[in-house]
């Protein structure tokens, strides 16, 4: 192929590309026959829709090769960074310098760049943590967090309970009330909001703070920020307490037939929603023959057995003046 003959045809393809141009309406058009052209994704290439032309090929796909078919798996598998999470106190926007000691090929540092590292974490640290409100967000969000991983709570009740406890700080809550008290309330706020509740008992157990200040500071909270927060149901302790017992589904079903019952005869007005759990659970362990002492359902509950013992005696006669 000659000279000549090359700069015949890249003339031509120039003059092609030059006619694609866009219409009125904004959209390209064929140089051959006006129709409209689409943008081919599986091959890469722009063609006409009407003739078929290819116009442009080879080109390149800047997009990422993997899919996402709702907004959190485009979050999850993004590898831009991490995504923003309210149980940071910046919400995850800072960089942080990782505590190895090794660069970029995994070796060791040397002991005069270990220093100059750990010089820069402590002020990366003191940047992040600006003034006095921050360093209250960051103490407060790293107890919650302590305090959920104890308890077993899911991601989205840490979110929360860092939701709220932020609303509270900004609202000025927390003069005359310690950090880790409106934290601690937040998280049980959270917890019963996302209908995962603990008991004031198990909450008091993994807190730094005792149990009259938690109700105390979690009845502040909830009344100052307006939250709705429903009374606990008690079938929302069986799931956990049965697990806890190795008990089967079967011993859960019964468990929820009871709670059933003493809704329907109102025995369940004012009673604790712990005690009245822990009891059916024990009623029903026996009805299936699957038995479990008052203690070891006590200890899971974290309840008085003569709280077991009254409330197992109430659900077996709610049960029986319904059937009768």
């Amino acid at each position: 192929m000659t000279d000549t003959t090359v700069r015949r045809e890249r003339g031509e393809k120039e003059q092609a590309d030059a006619e694609a141009e866009e219409t009125e309406e904004g959209q390209l058009v064929c140089p051959e026959c006006g129709g409209s052209l689409e943008a081919d994704t599986e091959r890469g290439e722009t063609v006409c829709s009407e003739c078929g032309l290819v116009v442009e090929e080879d080109e390149i796909d800047r997009g990422p090769e993997w899919r996402a078919f709702d907004s959190a798996e485009k979050d999850e598998k993004s590898r831009v960074g991490a995504p923003t999470t309210k149980m940071m106190h910046d919400e995850g926007l800072s960089t942080n310098i990782g505590w190895q000691d090794k660069d970029a090929y995994g070796n060791s540092l040397s002991s005069r760049q270990r220093q100059k590292m750990q010089r820069l974490r402590t002020w990366n640290e003191r940047f992040r943590t600006r003034d006095s409100k921050e360093r209250n967000l960051k103490q407060a969000l790293g107890e919650i967090d302590r305090m959920a991983s104890a308890l077993g709570l899911p991601e989205n009740v840490r979110e929360t309970a860092s939701v709220i406890y932020r609303r509270a700080l900004d609202e000025d809550l927390l003069p005359g009330r310690s950090i880790e008290g409106v934290a601690t309330a937040s998280l049980y706020a959270a917890a019963r909001q996302a209908g995962t509740p603990r008991s004031l008992d198990e909450v008091s157990n993994v807190s730094r703070v005792g149990k009259d200040e938690i109700a105390r500071t979690y009845r502040y909270v909830v009344r100052e920020l307006s939250l709705e927060i429903e009374p606990a149901d008690p079938k929302s302790y069986l799931p956990r307490f049965a697990s806890d017992l190795e008990l089967s589904d079967e011993v859960e079903r019964r468990a929820r037939g009871l709670l059933d019952s003493a809704a329907e005869a109102g025995v369940h007005s004012g009673k604790s929603p712990v005690g009245l759990a822990a009891a059916a659970i024990y009623a029903a362990s026996l009805l299936c023959n699957e038995k479990v002492t008052q203690n070891e359902v006590s200890e899971v509950a974290n309840i008085s057995e003569v709280t077991i013992r009254n409330r197992y005696h109430e659900l077996l006669e709610a049960e029986k003046d319904l059937n009768v």
